[in-house]
């Protein structure tokens, strides 16, 4: 084993004088000299839980025992805070500080006497964030996720987290419940400790990490309550000195190939519409080309098989009894369409690792070769309204697609009456307005909602339609926007449109009243209006004032990309794989 990065701080007779500075105020809470002199590897835990972060925050106790694991297998392990992130608790939305904590960590990880780190996640963009971090230093890392909560049930029926909130709006738009029955619906899908329990984005994106070689087989889907989680926990703290011993780091394992894999595990477990602009963030601080073509290429055509609310009928307890992610990734990889190849954090390839997956509750994870739904990857579309977006297409049901998408002739294609909202504010001010004339013809779009217009991008895509219009029985509409929506969200949104409104994007120019053509298999959205009428209103374009609130939202607005490129902090992406190609940092005195 090569010369530890910690040694550099703890045991570097050279400088003896710096050595024994950083020495003396690691022995003030019990450690030895013995031990930090002795070369075993100091491993960084990367802590995400904390109160106000609850859907990580058993990773307080999980910590005890990866610390376990690590001390049984040689080395050390040292806790530290990550920028909370938690996705219903912070305003104007947590993929503001997606950024923010990946820059924290960046700075603890090159900056700290680590030689390796265990990554814990769980919550929405906790995941992303730990992964750019750690693809950015480059030394050995490995996921731990957290887990969902367990399945939530009222009057003896599933409830998931998320999808719930969004089903109880329409019946409270009925009169069907009241406000406390809402509430009521709400808290009951939360019944244990854990992340959403729906395939939102945190338990997609807890698979993708699995999927990208980053986890221990098998650690996506446990529940948060569960035993094996916390067995998970001290396999995971274990495996981390191993991965130092062998200088098994990120960038031999978040290769081009494990991409291609978590695209295509992506389409399989009906994954989150978020999931795009993460893992296109992931790679590009990985150094890894990846584009919305690449999903489009690759990801598209891949067959829906899990059965997994909100595009199907079990929660995430029901997932992992049904053989979680390994179960899913055998039945791709007996289909040929991963590759087997890639290395994984065990120091095996992926199909080794799947020699030992699960066999499958079919009633949760279909055949690839009887799916629940075809091609049920993300379609990526353009038009004279955007460059870039993408639209879940596993999330279209029947009464959707009978509505929309089966016109004689014109099949997958249609054209709506556009209804335009200037942010969430104008949307839940005037949807139920008689002035606004929304039909059943018509389609919701909603900008000034990407990452410099919100600032962050906020999910309020998934609009639901006009109280009047739910009480008919159409409880959806098309909806479009610059924005994101949650992925425990059921809505066939596009989404996540770039160039956003803000800067100039071809939303800025729509304008209640017009026409849309929405064509699936040509992939395009566009305005039916005349070239020089849309130039025309280009050129009187003002662009909006954007009013920063904290001294991060500006230096973010000014440095932040569009989320058809991953929404990164565009110089950040320019520092790949720090400590072997910038260093390690300076002395501090």
């Amino acid at each position: 084993m090569k010369k530890l990065r910690s040694q550099l701080w703890f045991d570097d007779a050279s400088h003896p004088s710096m050595t024994a500075l950083y020495l003396e105020r690691y022995l003030n809470f019990g450690l030895t000299l013995g031990e930090l002199r002795s070369g075993r590897p100091i491993i960084g835990i990367a802590q995400t839980g904390s109160d106000l972060v609850p859907c990580n925050r058993h990773h307080l106790q999980l910590a005890e025992r990866v610390k376990e694991g690590i001390r049984d297998s040689g080395g050390i392990g040292l806790e530290f805070p990550v920028h909370p992130l938690q996705e219903t608790g912070k305003r104007p939305t947590a993929a503001l500080d997606r950024n923010l904590a990946y820059l924290g960590l960046v700075e603890v990880l090159h900056g700290y006497p680590l030689d390796g780190v265990v990554l814990t996640t769980g919550c929405d963009k906790t995941t992303p964030a730990a992964l750019m971090a750690a693809a950015t230093v480059n030394i050995p890392a490995i996921v731990l996720s957290g887990g969902p909560m367990l399945d939530g049930y009222f009057d003896g029926q599933r409830v998931g987290s998320g999808t719930i909130v969004w089903h109880a709006r329409k019946l409270l738009a009925k009169g069907e419940i009241d406000y406390e029955r809402f509430i009521a619906l709400a808290a009951a899908s939360a019944p244990s400790a854990g992340h959403c329990n729906t395939m939102g984005t945190a338990l997609s994106m807890n698979c993708l990490a699995e999927a990208l070689g980053m986890s221990l087989p098998g650690c996506a889907a446990i529940p948060a309550p569960y035993r094996e989680r916390a067995q998970m926990a001290y396999e995971t703290g274990r495996r981390a000195v191993a991965l130092v011993r062998e200088d098994l780091t990120p960038s031999r394992i978040m290769t081009r190939a494990a991409f291609e894999n978590a695209i295509v595990a992506a389409g399989a477990i009906g994954a989150s519409s978020n999931c795009p602009p993460h893992l296109i963030a992931i790679a590009r601080h990985m150094g890894v080309p990846l584009t919305l073509d690449d999903w489009q290429a690759i990801g598209h055509e891949i067959p829906l098989l899990v059965n997994c609310q909100p595009v199907g009928e079990f929660l995430g307890e029901g997932f992992h009894r049904g053989g979680g992610l390994p179960a899913v990734m055998a039945e791709l990889l007996a289909a040929g369409r991963i590759h087997g190849d890639a290395r994984t954090v065990t120091g095996r390839t992926l199909a080794e690792d799947l020699a030992e997956a699960p066999r499958p509750d079919r009633s949760v994870i279909k055949p690839f070769a009887q799916p629940l739904r075809e091609q049920a990857g993300y379609l990526v579309l353009s038009g004279n309204l955007f460059d870039a977006a993408v639209m879940k297409v596993s999330a279209i049901d029947d009464a959707f697609r009978a509505r929309y998408l089966s016109k004689p002739g014109d099949p997958e294609a249609f054209e709506a009456r556009a209804i335009v909202f200037d942010g969430p504010e104008d949307y839940h001010a005037r949807i139920n307005d008689p002035a606004l004339d929304v039909d059943a013809s018509c389609v919701l779009f909603i900008r000034n909602c990407g990452t410099v217009g919100y600032p962050g991008s906020a999910e309020v895509v998934n609009m639901q339609p006009p109280d009047a219009l739910i009480q008919q029985g159409i409880e959806s509409l098309p909806t479009c926007g610059d924005g994101r929506q949650s992925g425990t969200s059921a809505s066939p949104s596009i989404l996540n449109a770039s160039p956003e409104a803000a800067v100039g994007g071809g939303l800025a120019l729509l304008r209640t009243g017009d026409r849309v053509r929405i064509d699936l298999p040509k992939r395009r959205v566009d305005v039916l209006i005349p070239p020089e009428e849309l130039e025309r209103r280009r050129a009187a374009w003002v662009p909006p004032t954007l009013v920063h609130q904290t001294p991060w939202q500006e230096i973010y607005r000014q440095m932040v990309g569009q989320l058809s490129t991953g929404g990164c902090l565009e110089a950040s992406t320019l520092y790949l794989d720090i400590v072997a190609t910038r260093g390690n940092p300076r002395h501090s005195h």
